[in-house]
C-alpha cells in the first residue's frame, strides 16, 4: 500500500468513529436517567388547571401571573408645591368669585346648619379643620367631602405653631393631614396657620406635606362675636372678585356666623358673585 493511500484510510476510519460517537451521544441525550426514552414536551391543552371546575376550560387569566405587590405603583400624588414666604391671601384668578372659609371646626351645633345653607344655594366652601375636633366628628368631615367642599388643615390643637420647634410643627400638621385623609379619602392640599401666624418652618413643613398656605383678605370679625350686623357690614363692604372670607364654625357664639351667612350669601349671588373653591392641584 502506498503512503498516501494509508493516510486516506486513516481519515476515513476517523470520520466513521466520529459519526458513531455523535450517534451514541445523541442516543444518551434522549434517554431518561433510568434508560427509558424521554417523554416529549407536553403541548398546551384544554385540560382544566388545578382548582378550576371540572369540564370547564380555564379562562385566559388562569395562565397569567398576578402582579407582585412590592412592584405595584404607588397611588398618584400631586407634585409638592413650592415653599412660600407668605400665604395666599386672595384668588383673583377665579374671576368674579369669592371663597368662603370656615375655621376651627367641625362643631355639631353649627357646622350642620352651615352645610345646610351652602347646600340650599348649591355652593361650595372651604373648611379648615382642627385634627383633634375632626376625629371626634368624622361624620361631619365626610358630609363636607360628599357635598364637594374642600377640607383643609388648621393644625391638630390650634396651637401657636410659630412658637413650636420643627418636630412639633410636623406633628401638628402631619397628624391632621393623616386624619383628614383617613376620613375623606384624600389628603388636604391647603392649610391655614392658627391665628394667621406663620413662620419659615410652617411654610416648609406645609410644603413637605403637599399643602399650600391659605390666608384671607376679608375678615368677617365673627371670631370677636361682634353681633350679626357687624359681620354683615364687613362682608358686604369687603366683597370683591377673588376675595377669601374668614369665618368660623367653632369657638364662640357661632350662631352669629350662621345667621349672617343665611343673609349675605343670597345677596352675593344676586350681585353676580360665584361662590367657589380653588381648583384641585393636579
Amino acid at each position: 500500500m502506498k503512503k498516501h493511500q494509508s493516510h486516506v484510510g486513516r481519515r476515513t476510519m476517523l470520520r466513521a468513529v466520529g459519526c458513531l460517537g455523535a450517534g451514541a451521544v445523541l442516543r444518551l441525550m434522549t434517554l431518561e436517567g433510568d434508560g427509558t426514552p424521554a417523554s416529549r414536551p407536553v403541548q398546551p391543552s384544554s385540560a382544566p388547571v388545578a382548582g378550576a371546575p371540572a369540564g370547564r376550560p380555564p379562562s385566559a387569566a388562569a395562565y397569567r401571573l398576578q402582579p407582585m405587590t412590592s412592584y405595584a405603583p404607588e397611588r398618584y400624588r400631586p407634585p409638592l408645591p413650592p415653599v412660600r414666604t407668605r400665604p395666599i391671601l386672595a384668588m383673583p384668578e377665579l374671576g368674579r368669585a369669592m371663597v368662603l372659609t370656615f375655621d376651627d371646626g367641625p362643631d355639631p351645633r353649627y357646622t350642620p346648619e352651615i352645610l345646610r345653607i351652602l347646600r340650599e344655594h348649591e355652593v361650595r366652601a372651604m373648611f379648615l379643620v382642627c385634627g383633634g375636633r375632626a376625629t371626634e366628628h368624622p361624620d361631619l368631615l365626610r358630609e363636607m367631602a360628599d357635598d364637594g367642599h374642600v377640607v383643609g388643615n388648621h393644625s391638630w390643637s390650634h396651637a401657636r405653631i410659630y412658637q413650636l420647634p420643627r418636630p412639633a410643627v410636623r406633628d401638628e400638621l402631619g397628624r391632621t393631614s393623616e386624619a383628614i385623609e383617613r376620613m375623606v379619602g384624600v389628603p388636604p392640599q391647603w392649610y391655614r396657620a392658627p391665628y394667621g401666624a406663620w413662620n419659615r418652618i410652617s411654610f416648609e413643613v406645609g410644603a413637605e406635606l403637599g399643602m399650600e398656605p391659605l390666608g384671607w383678605n376679608l375678615d368677617s370679625s365673627d371670631w370677636r362675636d361682634p353681633g350679626v350686623p357687624t359681620i354683615l357690614g364687613r362682608v358686604r363692604a369687603g366683597a370683591s372678585p377673588g376675595a377669601v372670607v374668614l369665618q368660623h364654625d367653632y369657638g364662640g357664639a357661632r350662631w352669629q356666623s350662621v345667621t349672617a351667612l343665611r343673609t349675605y350669601l343670597p345677596e352675593l349671588l344676586t350681585e353676580g358673585y360665584r361662590i367657589t373653591v380653588p381648583p384641585v392641584r393636579r
